[in-house]
């Protein structure tokens, strides 16, 4: 045992001619069968092999099994069947795309988190918080990740039909999408909002961000950068390490940015700072929302414990367990939760969860969200001093699932963005649908007027009369009419068929700065309409 790397703190489970399962305890003393392991693997097993009143599969039983086994440790391990391993092989070796989007299964149903810019779904109109119902025309509810994902990934060029239920939408939305080679890049945007303040959005971590990050601060120093703004909001994470390396630019040598614990010593492993960072001394904000998950909460404790940088936003979304894959006989895959991380000052950010209750973690994860927001000083002093941390120059953190800002901001139900039409037009995602369908006639035109000169149109470009007059004729075919004759009443799912005249001129401004920061992207780019839409 020594000889094949086992500690001797690792319990081993050790199997003797095929027949019985042992265990050796950490002292390396104690010898005894696995009484749990001969039940399931021989005494249940050849009963209903040999007595079920029908054949059985062996091979599916072993798979249900092992699939019932996972649901009793956390809700991010899986298993992978070999047939479903041959498959992804297979699209990574071909010629195949996908749709471009981030979602996670909550209550058997698909959800969006995020769409990647300039993908194929965020280009028809697909939104976070849509729901996947329907692939082609067969459900989707009731599929795992991967089944999602077999179900959307296809070759480069064809089209799948996915059903969406939006809030807003009593009836699911269907859209038609052609899969495409997904963009590699993660900085969705980078500019100068002020002379001095620079600000940076990152989608996701993948291979190139870290890469990405150090470009963009290199070039926006270059023109006079001096405090800068990290956009992680709906980041769902991704690499670990490119997390790492974003922190690492942010924080001065010698401090620990993450570390890992696990039931192995082989998985425990902590992550410092390497000095020689591109913005180790300058203001930093990073901002945050609920849907900021995993590597973004490796950046965002790691600045908020070493006091480096101002979190602001809501409360992340907890998620820091480490997952591992191992290969089994048959080629199926174990995705297994090895360790969690914690931030440098210990916080475990993973939001709790009990052992075999999937739905009640998604259901309990934002059960107590409002009081984090609008009863924050409440909610904060309810946590007991086990859930309290300290930071490098000695403010208190909290712990008990996702990093709470050190700033929080509500929602502000007075803001130009609230109002009801606002909210109206991008539950619907209108003003995206509509300027696709607008764009395609005018596009030459437009470019021969606009290419190259990004800068003119935001200061320029303005929303003609004749563009807002097709916008609303388009919102009225979508179900959303101007007139003031009738109630503007939301029903169940807070839709409503109508907004008056006055309502629509008081918010005609953050209207208009929608269709423009669209047209934007149609022109340029996903990255050119942050800087527009981000003025509301």
């Amino acid at each position: 045992l020594e000889a094949l790397g086992w500690d001797y703190g690792d319990n081993v489970a050790v199997e003797i001619g095929g027949t019985q399962v042992y265990e050796i305890d950490g002292a390396g003393t104690k010898w005894a069968p696995v009484e749990g392991t001969r039940k399931y693997n021989k005494d249940a097993f050849i009963v209903i092999n040999q007595q079920y009143v029908e054949q059985v599969n062996a091979g599916d039983m072993a798979e249900s099994a092992i699939e019932g086994m996972l649901k009793e440790l956390d809700p991010h391990s899986s298993y992978i069947t070999a047939e479903e391993v041959a498959e992804l092989q297979e699209g990574y070796r071909g010629s195949f795309g996908g749709i471009g989007i981030w979602f996670e299964v909550i209550d058997d149903t698909a959800r969006v988190t995020s769409t990647i810019g300039g993908g194929p779904s965020e280009d028809v109109g697909v939104l976070p918080g849509d729901r996947i119902v329907a692939i082609e025309d067969s459900s989707a509810v009731g599929l795992n990740s991967l089944g999602i994902q077999k179900r959307l990934k296809g070759p480069i060029g064809t089209e799948v039909n996915v059903s969406m239920l939006r809030r807003g939408k009593n009836t699911p939305v269907t859209f038609t999408i052609t899969r495409g080679n997904i963009p590699l890049y993660s900085i969705d945007s980078a500019y100068r909002v002020y002379d001095v303040t620079g600000y940076i959005r990152v989608g996701r971590f993948a291979m190139t961000t870290h890469q990405e990050f150090r470009e963009r601060v290199q070039e926006l120093k270059a023109q006079g950068m001096q405090r800068l703004m990290v956009d992680l909001r709906d980041n769902p994470g991704g690499i670990k390490g490119t997390a790492v390396g974003l922190a690492d630019e942010l924080i001065g040598a010698g401090q620990t940015l993450v570390k890992t614990q696990g039931r192995l010593a082989r998985e425990n492993e902590t992550d410092n700072s390497t000095g020689g960072g591109l913005f180790e001394q300058q203001p930093v904000i990073v901002l945050v929302n609920r849907y900021s998950a995993s590597g973004s909460e490796i950046v965002a404790g790691a600045v908020q414990d070493h006091d480096r940088a101002l979190v602001v936003g809501e409360r992340t979304f907890g998620k820091a367990l480490v997952q591992r894959q191992f290969t089994l006989r048959d080629g199926s895959l174990l995705q297994m939760t090895v360790s969690r991380y914690y931030t440098p000052s210990g916080r475990l950010i993973q939001t709790p969860y009990e052992q075999g209750s999937y739905e009640d973690y998604y259901k309990d994860k934002f059960n107590d969200f409002s009081d984090t927001i609008y009863r924050t000083s409440e909610y904060l002093d309810g946590l007991p001093d086990s859930l309290k941390y300290t930071t490098t120059h000695g403010r208190t953190v909290f712990g008990g699932g996702g990093v709470m800002p050190d700033y929080v901001i509500p929602a502000d139900s007075t803001a130009p963005i609230a109002a009801q039409v606002a909210q109206q037009i991008l539950r619907r995602g209108l003003d995206i649908l509509y300027v696709r369908q607008w764009f395609d006639p005018v596009q030459d035109g437009m470019r021969e007027t606009w290419d190259e000169r990004e800068g003119t149109f935001r200061s320029e470009f303005a929303v003609s009369d004749e563009l807002w007059a097709g916008f609303w004729a388009f919102a009225a075919d979508e179900g959303l009419v101007i007139d003031d004759a009738k109630a503007a009443t939301e029903d169940a799912e807070g839709d409503v068929a109508y907004v008056t005249r006055a309502e629509v001129e008081e918010h005609r401004s953050t209207i208009e700065t929608l269709l423009k920061m669209r047209v934007a992207t149609r022109l340029y780019g996903n990255e050119a309409g942050y800087p527009i839409y981000n003025q509301i």
